[in-house]
């Protein structure tokens, strides 16, 4: 008498599969608790208390030389303020995210405008665990980042540079252009702003 042994079925492979967090457990806790202090006090604190919000930032590791010169508005959120640099001048407007799971630097005078997503991480679609690639993203001196517009990973704005209002950014941008468009791309000089 024989038997028959039926081949043994491997479940479908999915996106996902196997994968971990790539963060320590000090990072979590240090996320947990910077999540409730910024959907509490950072959010509830006055508009105009902008040296106020850059105060808890660098509280939790942000990169912020003098809180008073920096301007972030209560409705922005930041998912890491250690891998946050905010220079002098620099502004974040209402309801911007940065996603940063990799560095975001906004150079002296750099601003983003309301709704804008700065996205500092993706995932590796060509394995089926998907870990996190996370690349910096730098927005230069006095680029301007206009509403609802997406910035990618690993993604540099050019100094004096204009992204156009709801642009997808996945590349470099160069200096003292306007770009726009999806995706977004250089239109024309950007002359120099005068005074008023």
């Amino acid at each position: 008498m024989s038997m028959t042994l039926k081949p043994v079925e491997r479940a479908e492979s999915y996106l996902g599969e196997g994968c971990s967090t790539p963060y320590s457990a000090a990072d979590n806790l240090g996320r947990w608790t910077w999540s409730f202090v910024q959907s509490t006090v950072f959010r509830w604190s006055p508009r105009p208390w902008h040296g106020f919000r850059a105060r808890l930032l660098r509280l939790f590791g942000a990169r912020i030389d003098d809180p008073s010169k920096v301007v972030i508005f209560p409705t922005a959120t930041v998912t890491f303020p250690w891998k946050l640099r905010l220079d002098d001048r620099s502004m974040v407007g209402p309801r911007v995210n940065l996603y940063n799971l990799a560095p975001i630097t906004l150079e002296y005078g750099a601003n983003i405008s309301q709704n804008c997503h700065l996205c500092a991480g993706t995932h590796d679609y060509k394995r089926w665990s998907m870990p996190l690639v996370a690349k910096p993203i730098v927005i230069r001196r006095n680029a301007w980042v206009a509403a609802d517009s997406f910035i990618g990973p690993g993604v540099t704005v050019g100094e004096l540079c204009v992204v156009g209002a709801r642009s997808v950014v996945v590349k470099d941008l160069p200096a003292r252009t306007v770009c726009a468009g999806n995706p977004c791309r250089p239109v024309k000089e950007r002359p120099e702003p005068r005074s008023e």
